[in-house]
């Protein structure tokens, strides 16, 4: 059981500032991550036991870690996955969890959990309409499960946290990809082991590709790319360490440590997810425009030009770049500016000139029209009563209880509320808040606007201290257990979740 100290630093993480390390801005030729200390970094797991020894655990050391040099690395784009079978209108693909090694520091090897042996996994190109089945095959040394996020799928392919697949066992999933084209991604979802399974690398991208999106001709191809954004705090020899704690952590994108990533000078189609744990990221990219033109659950009506964009954590938000404007060896810096306060995510390298056929239309996808609401019910965000777990309307997850029940087919207003302090110690405790099975709309934010491209269809959205948002949601397609809950994975690991039958 965690202590209230060590709960607040796990809930204050998310609020940046003084909390979440920056790299500060240099000149020399390498740069460093901050030293980490490794005490007690099982110590947030509700149930107080250690993860079973494996190849993805080592010993971590306890001194600064190696020296890097900033946009030494190419960005690498995570593979393709091909199916092993394409009949009867449906794509199966197998895809087994193991462990293997990576290097976020060159010439150091680092253990990892991985999907396909790759960190990131590898990527799943499905179409909208057309069903796919993935068998995942366990050959690490403990349980897991697999959750799409974002996916309208049938409850017992969902990865329920507790339905697990143990070791040197394997799966099918049925994903009837019975929804538009979005950015999901698939990711472990074990039982008070989500976020340290995530974090060492149970996670990749799941695209559907809308039938709509093609008369678009939006950029697609080599020029539609995933940026998977994620944190870590790393010992001496470049192995990840894992604690929930406020001590700084250092961004990587799709596995690398500011990496840089050639392109032409031409429109891309960026579709950035942050993976992280517990970090609220703000993209700027010196000033040149990024035009969204997707959020969760897929396009938007129309595009939204951005200077700046705000992703909390399981959020995505999907962009277009024209470079095309640039110099041939421009080089262009993304950075994460949350809280004011700069660091490096990546590079982008202008490499030649190119012909672009794309555009961006000035409509991409109308919203469907929201049913009237019939129900309406108030989640809250907080602490429980003892100030020593994390909960939703005060209790903290059970598996055996259901703590909301819908009739299938009915539209429903949900008030999410966050009740926990914005003055701790270590910053203010923020939520980000998921609704597995159906997208949801945001309504308002304590009857205000919402957020800049909070107008499309959402599963997961940010929730300040003192915040109510508003979100409705019809759930229809399927009956069964469902969950929600905080997508700060370390919140929900120690409870900040909950159960709804659709009945």
């Amino acid at each position: 059981m965690l202590n209230r100290r060590r709960m607040l630093a796990v809930g204050g993480l998310a609020a940046g500032g003084a909390l979440v390390w920056r790299a500060r801005e240099t000149t020399s030729a390498e740069a460093s991550v901050p030293s980490s200390s490794v005490s007690g970094h099982h110590a947030h797991h509700a149930d107080g036991a250690s993860p079973s020894a494996g190849a993805a655990e080592p010993t971590a050391g306890t001194g600064a870690p190696p020296p890097f040099r900033p946009f030494s690395q190419r960005l690498p784009v995570p593979r393709v996955l091909r199916p092993v079978s394409t009949m009867g209108g449906t794509d199966v693909y197998e895809l087994p969890l193991r462990h293997a090694e990576t290097e976020f520091f060159p010439g150091r090897p680092a253990p990892v959990l991985t999907f396909g042996g790759e960190f990131i996994g590898p990527t799943i190109r499905a179409k909208a309409g057309r069903r796919v089945k993935v068998r995942y095959v366990n050959r690490l040394d403990r349980a897991a499960t697999v959750h799409l996020h974002g996916g309208h799928v049938p409850p017992d392919s969902d990865g329920f946290p507790m339905d697990l697949i143990e070791p040197g066992q394997s799966r099918v999933f049925d994903y009837p990809n019975r929804q538009q084209g979005a950015t999901l991604w698939y990711h472990d979802h074990t039982c008070s082991r989500e976020a340290e399974h995530v974090y060492r690398g149970l996670a990749g991208f799941y695209l559907i590709e809308g039938e709509d999106e093609a008369a678009l001709r939006l950029p697609r191809g080599a020029y539609d790319v995933p940026l998977m954004i994620r944190d870590a705090r790393f010992d001496e020899n470049g192995g990840m360490i894992f604690e929930p704690s406020p001590m700084p952590t250092t961004l990587h994108t799709n596995g690398r440590l500011q990496p840089y990533f050639p392109v032409d000078a031409r429109k891309y189609r960026f579709r950035v997810l942050n993976a992280t744990l517990h970090r609220i990221v703000e993209l700027d990219l010196g000033g040149l425009e990024m035009v969204q033109i997707a959020s969760d659950g897929g396009l938007l009506p129309e595009p939204l030009p951005r200077k700046k964009i705000m992703i909390v954590p399981g959020e995505r938000v999907e962009i277009v770049v024209d470079f095309s404007a640039q110099a041939v060896g421009s080089k262009l810096v993304l950075n994460d500016v949350y809280d004011g306060v700069s660091e490096p995510v990546m590079r982008f390298d202008v490499v030649r000139r190119a012909r672009d056929s794309s555009r961006v239309p000035g409509r991409l996808r109308e919203l469907p029209e929201m049913p009237a609401a019939t129900v309406v019910r108030d989640v809250k965000l907080s602490f429980s009563a003892s100030g020593e777990e994390f909960a939703i309307n005060d209790r903290t997850f059970d598996p055996d209880r259901v703590d909301t029940r819908i009739v299938e087919g009915t539209t429903e207003i949900w008030r999410v509320t966050n009740t926990d302090p914005a003055d701790t110690p270590f910053g203010p405790v923020q939520h980000t808040f998921h609704m597995h099975l159906v997208p949801f709309r945001v309504l308002d934010r304590n009857g205000g606007p919402v957020l800049p491209g909070e107008n499309g269809l959402k599963d997961t959205v940010l929730v300040r201290p003192g915040e109510t948002v508003r979100v409705q949601a019809t759930f229809s397609g399927y009956k069964g257990r469902y969950l929600y809950h905080c997508h700060l994975q370390e919140h929900s690991d120690i409870g900040m979740m909950a159960q709804m039958e659709i009945v």
